[in-house]
């Protein structure tokens, strides 16, 4: 399968008007950032057959900006997503979406690049994946051997349309 992770975009900070985690929203930017990522996707025709996203605010904002710009269904909310994501869970997760070819994920930081890092058996801190940005691995779960397809960070995603 192909697996595309979306990194949430852009949030508001942590402060006394949200406190919690679980329900900081996006900046205008993070739902721009999400957008530009369903154009880049569907100019390419690489849209997903399903996107799967985080419970947090942040994430389900950013998953729901990607799919209605893409004009697909909604967002699937996975638990395991949230943030803490083990990469062996999520492996043993995505096993259960094999019939689709492309799958979409949407979550969190230091999860993702724990997760890519994980997936190509690369020493830790060789990958970061930074907000709104697109990566693409090639993965056939339950195998941990992936290939890197791209990792497009959305400064430069955004003059690719």
């Amino acid at each position: 399968m192909q697996l595309l992770l979306v990194r949430h975009g852009k949030a508001e900070d942590r402060n006394a008007v949200t406190p919690d985690d679980f329900l900081r929203t996006l900046e205008e930017k993070g739902h721009e950032q999400a957008r530009n990522a369903a154009r880049l996707l569907s100019a390419s025709g690489m849209l997903p057959d399903i996107v799967l996203c985080s419970p947090l605010v942040r994430a389900r904002e950013t998953a729901e900006s990607f799919t209605k710009a893409a004009n697909m269904p909604g967002p699937v909310i996975q638990s395991w997503l949230a943030c803490g994501m083990n990469p062996e869970t999520a492996l043993s997760e995505l096993c259960g979406f094999s019939d689709f070819k492309r799958v979409m994920i949407v979550g969190h930081e230091p999860d993702f690049s724990q997760l890519v890092q994980f997936l190509l058996g690369s020493n830790a801190d060789s990958v970061e994946i930074r907000k709104g940005s697109l990566t693409c691995v090639e993965v056939l779960p339950p195998s941990r051997n992936a290939t890197l397809r791209f990792l497009i960070p959305f400064k430069l995603a955004k003059h690719m349309e």
